[in-house]
């Protein structure tokens, strides 16, 4: 909650808990420079208070990094809910200091549909953002049917695919983003069907903000997350997929996690950004750099 629409009692200041005040003080809460979103960078991670520090995600996890980086690239994490379900990222998404709704699986988009429109009512004079956060078989398997609806009715929230390429979560099995013949612990004959095309399903559902990308980049993932947020807060719908391998179901060795990464990217996981003219027209407008006045000589 932001201190701008919760200030305590300057006689209560002492007793905040201390990671609530790091936070405000040394943290992406209320740090705007005179902007309407946060200030911290990427490239200054060691150097301020994080919303997220620690978590139970396997070593060497791509998808925890991943999500380290959405989190610094959240224009305003104190007026952001996340929408999860079951899967390896809700672990790591329920320790940070943002808050989390843990919604039945299949059911994300649903219920951020109604959170959002619940939050326009609550808070008419304060934007809130919301994103789903979840793997690809709460995505395009389970939760098809409520994501594809949301997005036909250009619902203004973002939507996170953290796409593992399988369901790391429950023993290895194929879901609909692994690739054709990958041969898994419960598909041992590989998988029949190929990849679903999410990029296209997305692009066909009208969707104003969708992009494509691996944990490859730190300062383009929070950028790519800023820009979809700051869409969807005014325009309508936006969708990232990023690649976050499974190093346990993939047999990936820990050290060699980036190496996947960079090697993916490279063959079939490039970066790719599909923006709407409305889209283009706002991110334009408000990513204008100021014009640098001439000294007067």
């Amino acid at each position: 909650m932001s201190l701008e629409t919760l200030r305590p009692s300057p006689a209560m200041q002492d007793f905040l808990p201390t990671e609530y005040k790091d936070l405000v003080e040394h943290g992406p809460y209320n740090n705007r420079n005179g902007k309407e979103h946060q200030t911290v960078k990427v490239t200054d991670m060691g150097k301020f208070k994080e919303v997220i520090e620690e978590h139970p995600m396997c070593a060497g996890c791509a998808m925890t990094l991943f999500i380290r980086l959405t989190y610094i690239g959240m224009p305003n994490p104190e007026h952001t809910i996340i929408v999860g379900t079951a899967g390896c990222g809700r672990l790591a998404i329920s320790q940070a200091s943002v808050p989390f709704i843990y919604g039945n699986y299949g059911d994300t988009n649903a219920v951020a549909s109604g959170l959002k429109r619940g939050l326009e009512v609550r808070y008419p004079n304060q934007k809130k953002d919301v994103i789903v956060m979840a793997g690809d078989g709460g995505l395009i398997d389970i939760g098809f049917q409520g994501l594809m609806h949301s997005w036909f009715r250009h619902e203004k929230f973002t939507t996170i695919m953290l796409d593992n390429e399988v369901y790391g979560n429950t023993g290895g099995q194929e879901s609909g983003m692994t690739n054709q013949g990958k041969v898994l612990k419960m598909a041992p004959r590989g998988k029949f069907g190929e990849k679903v095309d999410a990029l296209g399903l997305a692009k066909v559902a009208g969707v104003d903000y969708i992009a494509r990308l691996a944990p490859t980049n730190p300062s383009r993932v929070a950028r790519t997350v800023r820009r979809a947020i700051m869409v969807a807060r005014e325009v309508g719908s936006s969708y990232i997929q990023a690649y976050t391998s499974c190093n346990i179901e993939y047999s990936i060795p820990t050290p060699d996690v980036m190496k996947d990464a960079f090697e993916i990217e490279k063959e079939r996981y490039g970066f790719e950004e599909i923006i709407s003219p409305r889209a283009k027209e706002y991110l334009d407008e408000i990513e204008k750099k100021p014009k640098k006045k001439k000294s007067d000589k």
